[in-house]
């Protein structure tokens, strides 16, 4: 049991996709070898199917209160395997004008960005940055008979000891959220550590630190005067992913707003209905959504009434010590 819970909120309404937060991670933690299909931290573009592929059907997690031991290892079609260019013969031996894989890609990380639903112009989409969630009662470490999987005590991040690792794969099974991924050069699992090591000096993680949309913020769950708590605890407006996985994440979700224009009539007229339907939202972040979008509501009008508003200022994050309490 864990002393203290390191949790994160994503705010969606301010992500734009640009995937700063991906590359941070993957240029630090995951560039070397068996690791080239790894993203800790992706983007993905909702709805979508996301990476690995359909990773809302892989089952896993908890039902009842018990360990679902259904889940299913994405197969190697579902990430998208590493693709291999042809560089070599382009660039040093001459042979055609045009760089690309030696093998036609069907699916990979991104895949079906912007695609989102519906058709023009009335198609809708927004960006939803995921991680591992260093769940309170995480499946991973329950199917692992290894004992390799732990709570860190000092913050509560998952991480996963690689001398206890025996490569069988029940946590990759077990995590309902397609976040532990398995090496096959190594036959080690691995998965997103949470950036302990830079927390330990007080600096964000990686991707947190590096992104350019100012959405993520982090801190300890029980610091009433830190943003996670405000957020999630205080105004409600941060919400779990799948909170129905059973397994408690610790990554919490600012639903995204409807602020683009309604959906257009068969007569060109401007409907009344929003372009993103709540049921969509809804189907991520729970019962709780529309509640949070009304106070989100609420708060802004506020600020186009010129009246001050906590929660906006809290959101807007001027300095990195607004967003960062560690």
């Amino acid at each position: 049991m864990s002393q203290r819970q390191l949790a994160y909120v994503f705010d969606l309404n301010k992500c734009i996709g640009c995937h700063t937060c991906t590359m941070a991670c993957k240029q630090l933690w995951t560039n070397r070898d068996g690791r080239e299909y790894m993203y800790w931290n992706n983007v993905e573009s909702r709805p979508g199917k996301g990476y690995p592929k359909n990773w809302e059907q892989k089952g896993g997690g908890f039902k009842g209160g018990v360990l679902q031991t259904d889940g299913k290892i994405p197969p190697k079609e579902d990430y998208g395997g590493v693709w291999d260019y042809n560089l070599q013969e382009v660039l040093l031996e001459g042979k055609g004008n045009q760089v690309v894989p030696h093998e036609k890609p069907t699916w990979g990380v991104n895949w079906d960005e912007d695609e989102g639903k519906g058709e023009f112009p009335n198609n809708h989409y927004f960006y939803m940055p995921r991680i591992c969630n260093h769940c309170s009662n995480p499946a991973c470490l329950a199917a692992c008979p290894r004992k390799a999987i732990y709570k860190r005590p000092e913050d509560g991040l998952v991480v996963l000891d690689q001398e206890r690792c025996k490569g069988y794969r029940y946590c990759v099974k077990a995590c309902p959220y397609g976040k532990v991924y398995f090496n096959l050069q190594t036959g080690k699992s691995e998965k997103c550590i949470g950036c302990y090591p830079r927390v330990e000096k007080g600096t964000p993680p990686a991707c947190v630190a590096q992104c350019v949309g100012k959405i993520r913020f982090v801190g300890y769950r029980d610091d009433k005067d830190g943003p996670i708590y405000k957020l999630v605890e205080q105004w409600k407006v941060a919400l779990p992913l799948h909170a129905e996985y059973g397994t408690e994440p610790n990554v919490f979700y600012v639903p995204p707003m409807n602020v683009t224009p309604p959906p257009f009539e068969e007569d060109g007229r401007l409907g009344d209905k929003p372009r993103i339907p709540l049921a969509d939202i809804e189907a991520l972040f729970g019962p709780g959504t529309k509640q949070a979008l009304e106070t989100l509501g609420r708060e802004m009008q506020k600020r186009r009434e010129a009246k001050p508003s906590e929660l906006t200022e809290l959101l807007i994050g001027y300095t990195n010590k607004d967003r960062f309490r560690l």
